[in-house]
């Protein structure tokens, strides 16, 4: 009865994210106990209205050997409820593979969705011991699917499975002229693993003479092909005698050294941290010695960071050249998606091309020491895949996301035992909670955001004791770029006191001149990010459009991209305009800037503290109204820039913004109580008498918050776990 006793436990977990934790204990009594009796008590649990304790019976489902299990399993690919099929999928991947099932999951594939990459990925593991099986059920799908999307997912999928069979009509489908683009495309991408065969090569390099979308993707291969016979396994390649080689990722932008494209889509604040942080660690070379141990090689520097993220096929290739030429500085490899980017939560399908493009760049760049992974999504899901296989040690910055959103949302209501499975099919709530615990426990080294509470957070919410081996774990602070704020904070400051304006601050000038006059004599409420509802820029607009403060500030968004909205970017212009119509926005003093340069977006940011002369009276505040930040870049930007700030009570925002002196920290999607923080900053700022408030918040983000002071923790990081794995081959080389 303990798989009953578990199920139940389960059913009365007063938070979802203690269920979450709780459907570990019953897939592991489910392991220990099967039986017909155990398998119908999880089979009807399945059937419940308790959506939660449906996933997690699944799961627990998987964990018996039973054939009758295998059968319950295999039925719920077909279910009617789309996350169930979605679960069942994942679940599939620890079984041994069925015949019915083969089908129906190929069936999944075809359909597409986040269950598409689940089943993808649960044949690709069968492939390896039903290769035929797999190989012919494959074939058999695609004559009789026409549909270019779902042709295009079977055929990626053949590419995952290594027989002559499927090689011959990978072959065939890249060559016929009567295929959809897009499906010969997956085919000409699967080539490029599929060494020694003379005739693939001859295929790709006749094709990349006709030039085009098609040869660029041949140009790939070929490079593909070149570089596993380069170095099929770093491991065999010599250790590096100079400084260290890290790798960095974020699949879901297309990062810049200039960071033009900041605010824009998934163009966040990682974004501007990986391109300042790559910066700093390859500026830190001549560091002090003294910082690591004498006599270990722990001193080595950082002589070369590679920056991952997403680009066309054209700029992948000539960032494989780049690497292969460069020893030195930061560097920036493109991984081609090879089909149109959507929104984050919908990115799972591009698995397989971020992973390929993600080895590619890797074995390009000729040695990898470190690679550092910092979100559960699928560009780390993809980067972790290819670290294991090229031996390469993982660094995995952890936070509670999505715990943390699970917990706001269930606290808020929104999130509940009867709707989780439906939010789930959209989320991915369960599997990138998942992800988290794989990468934290499988990672050579784990790094942690200060929090109020780590220790208790971490092990309430994703289940990890950072005690228990504190040498795996760091906590980091994250940095920012002072030179930058500073250049900024004086530009306006001068600007203010008569001086001519600087080209950003003339932009934001001219932004403003669209409010009426009469509106032009008021403090900016300003907020920089995403446009995505984890943000919350439609709160905010909520929260200041239902107060006076409509009447005593104007409202600066900057961010998102107002021209072409991804789908994440229309639900919250969708969401403004229900609240503030388009043709009344400024005349109501709502300014939609769309994403602007980091550095403009700095000016703009200061120009809210010293105002505009004409256009933004002085003593403006930053407001942040995310669901959660688990540390908050942007804030703390403009807290160095001297504004007061208005954060999210949770996660590391409290850690630096000190209740009613720096900030006010509240409940962000409480709009009620988001407003009340907002009308204390502005009073806090509109008393101030001196700058004492602007010099203390600056000094403790100098004291504590560097981008260098980062860089030279995580060198240290980088170093150790460097040197544990020369260590270690060492010992496997020298033992009997």
């Amino acid at each position: 009865m303990r798989v009953q006793n578990c199920l139940d436990a389960l059913k009365k977990a007063d938070r979802l994210v203690d269920a979450l934790r709780l459907a570990d204990d019953l897939a592991v009594e489910a392991s220990r106990n099967g039986g017909v009796r155990n398998i119908r008590i999880l089979r009807s649990a399945i059937g419940s209205k308790d959506q939660i304790v449906a996933i997690a019976a699944t799961h627990a489902l998987a964990q018996m050997v039973d054939e009758e299990a295998d059968i319950v399993l295999s039925e719920l690919l077909s279910s009617e409820h789309g996350f169930i099929r979605e679960h069942a999928a994942w679940a599939h991947r620890s079984r041994v593979p069925r015949a019915e099932s083969i089908g129906r999951l190929i069936g999944l594939v075809a359909s597409g969705g986040f269950a598409a990459m689940l089943s993808q990925r649960t044949l690709e593991v069968w492939a390896t011991s039903a290769l035929e099986l797999v190989t012919i059920g494959l074939e058999s799908a695609l004559l009789g699917v026409t549909e270019p999307e779902s042709r295009y997912r079977l055929v990626e999928t053949l590419g995952l499975v290594q027989h002559s069979i499927a090689t011959t009509a990978l072959l065939r489908i890249a060559q016929d002229e009567s295929e959809d683009l897009s499906v010969r495309i997956a085919a000409i991408a699967a080539l490029g693993q599929r060494k020694g065969q003379p005739k693939i090569v001859e295929f790709l390099e006749k094709l990349v003479e006709t030039g085009g979308r098609l040869a660029e993707v041949a140009q790939l291969s070929l490079v593909d092909l070149a570089v596993q016979d380069i170095s099929e396994n770093l491991e065999a390649m010599p250790q590096q005698e100079a400084g260290l080689t890290v790798a960095q990722l974020f699949l879901h932008a297309d990062i810049d050294a200039d960071l033009s494209q900041s605010g824009s889509g998934d163009n966040g604040g990682i974004a501007t941290l990986l391109v300042r942080l790559g910066d700093a660690l390859v500026a830190g070379q001549d560091r002090d010695p003294d910082a690591f141990p004498v006599g270990t090689d722990r001193c080595l520097p950082i002589d070369r960071v590679l920056t991952l993220s997403r680009g066309g096929a054209d700029e992948a290739a000539q960032s494989v050249a780049v690497l292969g030429e460069t020893q030195y500085g930061h560097v920036y490899g493109r991984i081609p998606l090879l089909q149109d980017p959507r929104q984050s939560a919908n990115a799972w399908r591009f698995l397989v091309a971020a992973r390929r493009g993600i080895s590619r760049i890797l074995r390009a760049a000729g040695g990898v020491q470190v690679i550092h992974l910092r979100m559960a999504d699928v560009g780390s899901l993809a980067a972790f895949d290819v670290a294991r296989a090229l031996d390469i040690p993982v660094v995995f910055t952890v936070a509670p996301d999505p715990h943390s959103v699970i917990n706001s949302m269930d606290h808020a209501g929104t999130l509940n035992r009867e709707n989780f499975g439906d939010i789930d099919e959209v989320e991915h709530f369960w599997f990138r909670a998942r992800l988290v615990q794989r990468l934290a426990s499988n990672s050579a080294h784990t790094v942690f955001f200060p929090r109020p509470n780590l220790r208790h957070d971490i092990i309430e919410l994703v289940g990890i004791d950072i005690a228990k081996e504190p040498k795996r774990h760091t906590i980091v602070p994250e940095g920012i770029d002072l030179a930058v704020i500073d250049r900024a904070v004086l530009e306006a400051q001068s600007f203010a006191s008569g001086q001519p304006a600087s080209a950003g601050l003339l932009e934001l000038r001219d932004l403003l001149s669209g409010l009426p006059v009469e509106r032009r004599g008021l403090p900016l409420l300003t907020s920089v990010g995403r446009f995505h509802r984890v943000k919350g820029m439609a709160t905010i607009v909520e929260a200041w459009a239902g107060s006076d403060l409509r009447h005593r500030t104007n409202l600066l968004l900057i961010g998102g991209n107002l021209q072409n909205p991804s789908a994440d970017e229309r639900e919250q212009l969708d969401r403004i305009a229900a609240i503030v119509g388009p043709h009344e926005q400024l005349r109501s003093g709502l300014v939609l800037s769309g994403h602007r340069p980091n550095d403009t977006v700095a000016r703009w940011v200061a120009a809210t503290s010293t105002g505009l002369p004409g256009y933004a009276a002085p003593r403006g505040v930053y407001v942040c109204g995310s669901l959660k930040e688990e540390f908050g870049i942007a804030l703390l930007e403009a807290m160095a820039s001297g504004l007061v700030v208005v954060g999210p009570d949770t996660g590391g925002p409290a850690t630096y913004v000190e209740q009613g002196r720096t900030g006010f920290l509240t409940t962000t999607w409480d709009t009620a109580l988001l407003r009340d923080a907002v009308h204390a900053a502005l009073l806090c700022a509109a008393g101030e008498t001196t700058d004492n408030r602007t010099v203390y918040a600056r000094n403790v983000v100098q004291e504590r918050f560097t981008i260098e002071a980062m860089a030279h923790t995580l060198t240290q990081v980088y170093a150790d776990v460097h040197h544990d794995d020369v260590e270690l081959r060492r010992e496997l080389i020298l033992s009997p």
